[in-house]
Formats: C-alpha cells, structure tokens, sequence
C-alpha cells in the first residue's frame, strides 16, 4: 500500500460477473487494538488498593471494580477508581484512536475513523475485562464501557444512566442497575437513530457486561447478593 503502510486485499465474489476488491489497511488497526487493550488493561482499582496497603481481590466481592473498592476502601477511593475506569474508555475511544490517525492513518475517511473509535473502545473494555497484568482477570467492564459510550453514543449513554439511576435507588443493587442498564443501551442506541455499526457494537457491549456479571445474577436469584451500602455477606462465597 502506499505510504507504507501493510494491508490486506480480500476478494469478494459476486453474484454477477465482476468481482469486488476491497483493500483493509492493517497496521493501523493492529497499532490501535494493541494500545487501547494496554491502556484498557490498566487495573487501577488493583493498583489504589496497593497504595493503601490492601489486595481488594481478597477483600468483599474480590473484584478491582469501582464497587468492590467503595466497599472495601471506602466512598473516595471508589470514586477514584470509577472515574479513572471511565476515563480509560473515553481515552481510548478519543485519543487513542486519534493517535492512530494522525500517525499512520491521515488518509482515513469518516467510515474508517467510525471503525478505529469503536475498535479501541471495545479492546479497552477488554483489556480491563482481562488485564494481562492479573493474569487476564479484571473488573465487570461498566465503568470503562460508559466512558467508551460517552465517546461513541453520549445521548444513549444519559438515557442508560437514568435507567441505572432509577434501578439503584428503588432497588439498591448496583448489579441489578448496571445489568438493567446495559440490557437498554442497544433500543436506546438504535431509538437515538445512531449507526448501524455502533448499534452492533453497543449490542456486543450488552453481552459482554450481562455474562461478566453472571455470578450477580445466580446471587440475585438466590436473594444473597449485597445491597449498596450494606457489608458484604461473609457466607457468600465470590468468585
């Protein structure tokens, strides 16, 4: 490819008698998976545990998430953690895949700039899913996921948060509010007439953040799960 840059032709046969070449520039995605996965992976809810003295893996629900942290560290340390969660997505989303434009990617038209953004969002939310520096175990990827759709789907991003908002104070479960709210965003996605692409990729979201949080459901069902604000249940066993 020209400038440089390695790329991928794929030959589409069609239906009639021509054929379709479609060429895909690889370096820049190859470029921007990998730092937006190593931005993602991050694990600050770990690492302010550490600054305070304390594996938050070992204490509450075990997970380096911005909850687990409030509970075991206290309301400040989880906010911390929580912004800090969310600004890795945003900054993936936005200035990671930025980078890679401007760097190796000037030519990329609007389409490809869509794909970049939403690529280095969803390898944040896994790199924080799956941090290599835990072994690949990480947090349930809801603060990280909400600072990649304030990047990609602000709008459907509010209408999400009213519905968490309402959840937790009727309820008191923060579990049940994020997986409430994750389960909306792609009809608020698609309600807000956003792109087919991004109403995939908030549906991919969706799923991600549902199965994450598989060990709250089999909780809630059996009525053990924590409200917030409550001590953890000593006698429930947490992965």
């Amino acid at each position: 490819m020209r400038s440089g840059v390695f790329s991928l032709t794929l030959l589409f046969a069609a239906f009639g008698p021509r054929s379709y070449i479609v060429r895909v520039s690889l370096a820049p995605y190859i470029l921007n998976a990998a730092l937006a996965y190593l931005l993602g992976s991050i694990p600050s809810g770990f690492l302010i545990g550490k600054l305070r003295g304390v594996d938050v893996r070992t204490s509450g629900s075990g997970n380096i998430g911005a909850t687990n942290v409030m509970r075991v560290l206290g309301r400040p340390a989880g906010i911390v953690v929580l912004v800090l969660d969310g600004l890795k997505g945003w900054a993936a989303a936005v200035l990671v895949a930025g980078f890679v434009v401007r760097s190796v990617y000037p030519s990329a038209g609007p389409l490809a700039r869509e794909w970049l953004q939403i690529e280095a969002g969803f390898l944040a939310i896994l790199g924080h899913n799956y941090t290599c520096w835990l072994r690949f175990k990480g947090g349930k990827g809801i603060a990280t996921s909400a600072g990649v759709l304030a990047a990609l789907v602000p709008w459907a991003l509010v209408c999400v948060l009213v519905l968490w908002a309402v959840v937790l104070v009727l309820t008191r479960y923060v579990s049940l509010a994020s997986i409430c709210g994750s389960a909306a965003l792609p009809l608020a996605t698609w309600l807000l007439h956003y792109s087919a692409a991004l109403i995939g990729t908030t549906t991919v979201m969706t799923v991600m953040a549902i199965y994450k949080h598989k060990a709250n459901i089999q909780r809630l069902m059996r009525g053990t799960e924590n409200r917030f604000g409550a001590k953890p249940n000593k006698a429930e066993k947490r992965p």
